[in-house]
C-alpha cells in the first residue's frame, strides 16, 4: 500500500495522530504523559512548533499543529524518538514504542480548525472513558474553558477568537452541547488534505512526484504577492472605505496570498486573533452579499490568481 503524501510547507497546519506499536500502551501512568507534554514544550523551544491541541489517549495521541518553518518531520522525530528513548529507559524495554510512521493531516484551518479540535477533545468521550470532555486530565480541554493554566507553548486564541466576549464559556458549549458532533473528516481527499476545493487544489498542484515534500512555502513561489501588492489591490477595491480596505486586505493576504496569521499581523498590527475573527466574518458575510463577494473576486484577478473560493 502506498503511504500517504508529506506535504510541508511553512505556516502548514495538520492534525497528527501516532499510534503505539501493535496498538500497545504507550503510556505507564501519569509520569510518563508529563513527560510527553515535556517534549511538546521543548519541540516549541528548538523548532518554533505551535501546539493548538492535544489529547493523549491510551494507545495513541492527537496533536494541532502548526509549523511556522515547515518543518514537520524534525518537529515528530524530536518528540517521538525523544519520548520513546524515555520510555524504554524507565520502563526497561528496547525497539520501537509507535506503530510506523505518525498520521499527518494537512488541515485548511480557517475552515476546519474549530471542528479539528472539538473532534480532538471529545475522543475520550467517544472512548467511553468520561461522560464529558472536562473530566478528562489529559487533553487541552481544561486550558481551554479556564479550568487549567496555559502553557506557554499552548496557542488557545486562533480557535477561542470564534467566540467574541466569552472564550472560555463559548467554547465549552461548542464541544458540550454538540455530542456527538458533525464529523470534520468528511472532506479527506487522498488521506492527506482537509479542506475546500480550492485549498485541496493549491495544494496537490504543488506536490511533485517523488518529492513527498514538494510543497514549499507559498511565499517562497514566483507567483505569490508581496503583501503590498495585496494591501494597493484591496485599496484600489476598497476606496475610500479604510475599513472595508483592512477588511479585504487582511482576507486576502491569507487566503489569497497564503500567508500565515503571524505574517500578516505583523505587517498591519493587528493581533492574530482578531484576524481571524475577521476573516471569517468576511467569509460568512461574502457567502450572503453579492456586492462583497464581487470585490473578493476583483481582488483576486488584480492579484491574477486563481485559489481559494469565498
Amino acid at each position: 500500500m502506498a503511504r500517504p503524501l508529506r506535504i510541508e510547507y511553512a505556516g502548514a497546519f495538520y492534525h497528527i495522530t501516532c499510534r503505539g506499536n501493535e496498538r500497545k500502551c504507550i503510556f505507564g501512568g501519569d509520569a510518563d504523559r508529563k513527560r510527553f507534554l515535556g517534549y511538546l514544550e521543548s519541540a516549541n523551544e528548538r523548532h518554533g512548533a505551535r501546539f493548538h491541541a492535544y489529547c493523549l489517549m491510551e494507545n495513541h495521541y492527537h496533536l494541532m499543529l502548526e509549523t511556522p518553518c515547515g518543518d514537520l518531520s524534525r518537529i515528530m522525530h524530536h518528540i517521538n524518538s525523544s519520548y520513546t528513548a524515555y520510555y524504554n529507559k524507565r520502563h526497561e524495554r528496547s525497539g520501537h514504542l509507535f506503530q510506523g510512521r505518525f498520521n499527518a493531516l494537512l488541515v485548511e484551518k480557517e475552515s476546519y480548525g474549530l471542528e479539528l479540535s472539538r473532534y480532538i477533545h471529545l475522543n475520550p468521550v467517544r472512548a467511553g472513558m468520561v461522560q464529558r470532555p472536562s473530566e478528562y486530565p489529559w487533553s487541552s480541554y481544561l486550558i481551554y474553558v479556564g479550568e487549567r493554566s496555559k502553557p506557554r507553548w499552548m496557542i488557545t486564541e486562533l480557535i477561542q477568537a470564534y467566540f467574541v466576549g466569552e472564550p472560555r464559556e463559548g467554547y465549552r458549549r461548542f464541544v458540550e452541547d454538540s455530542f456527538p458532533e458533525k464529523n470534520p473528516f468528511r472532506d479527506v481527499h487522498a488521506s492527506t488534505i482537509l479542506g475546500r476545493e480550492k485549498f485541496i487544489e493549491m495544494a496537490m498542484a504543488r506536490v511533485k512526484t517523488g518529492d513527498v515534500r514538494g510543497v514549499p512555502a507559498l511565499r517562497h513561489l514566483g507567483e505569490h504577492p508581496l503583501l503590498e501588492r495585496i494591501q494597493t489591490a484591496a485599496e484600489r477595491v476598497a476606496g475610500t472605505d479604510e475599513r472595508l480596505c483592512r477588511k479585504l486586505s487582511l482576507y486576502a493576504s491569507q487566503v489569497y496570498g497564503g500567508y500565515s496569521l503571524h505574517d500578516i499581523a505583523r505587517f498591519h498590527g493587528v493581533h492574530e486573533p482578531a484576524i481571524a475573527q475577521s476573516n471569517r466574518r468576511l467569509r460568512i458575510q461574502a457567502e450572503k452579499n453579492k456586492a462583497l463577494k464581487e470585490k473578493l473576486s476583483a481582488i483576486e484577478a488584480l492579484l491574477n490568481l486563481s485559489t481559494h473560493e469565498v
